[in-house]
Parts: C-alpha cells; structure tokens; sequence
C-alpha cells in the first residue's frame, strides 16, 4: 500500500538533487531562472536555491527510505 508514496518521495528526491547540481553548476533552467527575479541582477541566488533543492531532495529520499523500512 505504501509502494506509491516511497515511489513518488523517490522521484521528487531525484528530481531535486538534480536541481541542485544544475543550480551549482550555474546552468540556466529557463523560467526556472527567472523565480524569485524581480527585475535586477541578482548573483548570489544559485547558491541558495541549490542548497534548499538538495536539503528538500534528501529530506524526500529519507522519507522514501523511511517509508519503504516501514512498509516490509
């Protein structure tokens, strides 16, 4: 029954980690980009934002583990 649930906590864990790499490397995501932006330059946000997506991606991927420890 928890089988979804682990899956989908592994997925948005997987899918953030990979956000964050993107975001340190300096890579441009699009509209992605553009969040938070209000018009002026502003250098310093790569670093923040690929920091709360890896500490979100890993806080999801321990939810998965949990859950799926929890389920068998």
């Amino acid at each position: 029954m928890k089988r979804p649930v682990v899956l989908v906590l592994a997925i948005i864990g997987v899918v953030f980690i990979i956000l964050a790499i993107l975001f340190f490397a300096g890579v441009g995501l699009g509209p992605l980009n553009t969040i938070g932006h209000s018009g002026k330059v502003n250098h310093g946000s790569h670093g923040i934002r690929g920091s709360i997506s890896a500490v979100i991606g890993v806080v999801a991927l321990a939810g998965a583990w949990f859950a799926n420890r929890r389920s068998g």
